[in-house]
C-alpha cells in the first residue's frame, strides 16, 4: 500500500475527472457550469434550500416535492429574470 493517501485537488476541484483532456480553458467553462447545475437552489414556495436538478431545465424542491421549469445549468436565466420584469410592468401599467 501507499504511505500517502489520496491526492485531492487545487484548482481544477470538480473537473479533476477529466484528467489533462479537453484543454485548460474548456475544463474551466465546464467547471463554471458543473458546479451551478449541482448546486442547491432555495425554493419558491416553501422556501427551503433543497431544489435541485432532474434533467435539462427540470428543477425539483425535495421538501415540498414542487417542480420546476428553469435554466440548463442554473435554476433561473438572466432572459427568465428580464421577462418576469417585464411581464409585472405591463401588469402594472393596466392597473393603473
Amino acid at each position: 500500500a501507499f504511505a500517502e493517501m489520496a491526492k485531492h485537488t487545487k484548482k481544477v476541484h470538480i473537473t479533476g475527472k477529466y484528467g489533462t483532456r479537453y484543454g485548460a480553458s474548456l475544463r474551466k467553462q465546464i467547471k463554471k457550469i458543473e458546479i451551478t447545475q449541482h448546486a442547491k437552489y432555495t425554493c419558491t414556495f416553501c422556501g427551503k434550500d433543497t431544489v435541485k436538478r432532474v434533467a435539462v431545465g427540470i428543477w425539483k424542491c425535495s421538501a415540498c416535492k414542487k417542480v420546476l421549469a428553469g435554466g440548463a445549468y442554473t435554476m433561473s436565466t438572466p432572459a427568465a429574470a428580464t421577462v418576469r420584469s417585464t411581464i409585472r410592468r405591463l401588469r402594472e401599467m393596466v392597473e393603473v
